[in-house]
């Protein structure tokens, strides 16, 4: 078995023990953001696509091309209407530099090895101006401190998937190599009150420059 069998094993085990295939995470509210930010007309990478459960909300209007390590989960995205590519995320993108408007990386940087390059090889295959945006969960959030603090590990410990945690200051970080970072706190009862202690993910979008 290669190194790229194992890795969707894996992550095949970890998604059937702990959610249905179209679980989306942070939902209605980060699929509508996602649908706003992106638009239509546009041809988009999506890394980390599962089965399209998230992109069904902008696969209306646009080319979508979806890349997982996960091919049972690839073909429901196919059905879903993206065109599909079994690929290993934390290895260089297949794809032509500047060949897409916008890449979408859903809840994936905090499960990869080496989420910066992920996000320079965003940038690589991106047109000028093409957007880059995604999501990743707000480690740092009330509940996550509250347990740092009666010592008990974070909330994601117990998922072997879980790589890198972040907060807002690391995610602008990682957009160092983009114009107009823009971050949005969202979902969560209290979010409205304080965003970064309460809200359950981040979302970001950045542009490429054009020159």
């Amino acid at each position: 078995m290669s190194r790229l069998e194992e890795i969707e094993a894996a992550y095949r085990r970890h998604h059937e023990e702990r959610r249905p295939d179209d679980f989306v995470f942070c939902e209605p509210e980060r699929s509508a953001l996602f649908r706003d930010w992106i638009g239509a007309g546009k041809r988009v990478l999506d890394l980390g696509c599962r089965t399209g459960a998230l992109a069904r909300a902008y696969v209306p209007g646009n080319e979508v091309v979806g890349a997982d390590v996960d091919r049972e989960a690839l073909a429901l995205a196919a059905q879903a209407g993206l065109e599909t590519i079994w690929a290993d995320l934390d290895e260089p993108l297949p794809f032509e530099d500047e060949s897409f408007d916008v890449v979408v990386a859903g809840e994936l940087l905090e499960h990869l090895r080496f989420p910066e390059r992920l996000a320079a090889d965003a940038r690589r295959v991106l047109r000028p101006g093409g957007a880059f945006l995604g999501s990743v969960p707000n480690t740092y959030r009330l509940k996550s401190r509250l347990r740092f603090l009666l010592g008990r590990p974070p909330e994601f410990a117990d998922d072997p998937t879980h790589l890198h945690m972040f907060s807002g200051a690391d995610v602008r970080e990682l957009l160092g190599g983009f114009e107009e970072p823009e971050l949005r706190y969202i979902a969560g009862r209290l979010t409205p009150l304080w965003p970064r202690l309460f809200a359950n993910d981040i979302v970001f979008r950045a542009r490429k420059p054009l020159s």
